[in-house]
C-alpha cells in the first residue's frame, strides 16, 4: 500500500485493541505488512496501561470487550486529553447504529470480507490529517445556551 503521509508508515505507531486474539494477530500482520509499526493490547485497560508508556499517533479498538468496550475506551482516552484518531471496528456495528456522531470514533467499521481494504484506508486517511475528531456528542459537554432577553 502507498502511503501518503508525510511520515514514512514505519514511523507511525498503532494501538491495537481486541480481546479476540486470531483477529488481534491477523490485524497486526496486515498493518505491519503495510509498514506501520503496530504495539498491541487485549483489552481496553491494558491499552490505558500502553497510552501511559508511550505515545501513539492511532488507537483503532474493537467494540466488544470484556469490562470495559470501545466507546468507554474511547471517552476515557478523550477525557484524558488525548486527541489521536480512533477507529472503532464491530462485528454489530450496523446492527446497534454505531457511528462516529455517536460513539467518539473518527472511523467506524463494520467487520466483514470488506475490513481490510476499509481499515488500510482509513488508517492512512486519519494518520495524514492534521486535526483529530473531538469527541462524540454523549462525550462533549453540551454548549451553553444563551437566552435572549425582550
Amino acid at each position: 500500500m502507498r502511503s501518503f503521509s508525510s511520515e514514512p508508515p514505519s514511523t507511525r505507531s498503532i494501538l491495537l485493541v481486541d480481546d479476540h486474539a486470531l483477529g488481534l494477530a491477523a490485524r497486526k500482520s496486515v498493518l505491519q505488512e503495510a509498514g506501520y509499526r503496530v504495539v498491541t493490547a487485549s483489552c481496553a485497560a491494558e491499552a490505558l496501561e500502553r497510552f501511559e508508556a508511550e505515545p501513539f499517533d492511532l488507537l483503532i479498538t474493537d467494540y466488544r470487550m470484556p469490562r470495559m468496550n470501545g466507546i468507554e475506551l474511547i471517552q476515557k482516552l478523550r477525557a484524558s486529553g488525548r486527541t489521536m484518531p480512533v477507529i472503532l471496528m464491530s462485528g454489530v456495528a450496523n446492527a446497534l447504529g454505531l457511528s462516529e456522531a455517536n460513539t467518539g470514533a473518527d472511523v467506524v467499521i463494520q467487520k466483514s470480507a470488506h475490513e481490510v481494504t476499509q481499515l488500510l484506508r482509513a488508517t492512512e486517511r486519519l494518520l495524514k490529517r492534521k486535526t483529530p475528531r473531538k469527541p462524540a456528542a454523549s462525550v462533549r459537554p453540551a454548549p451553553k445556551v444563551r437566552s435572549k432577553t425582550v
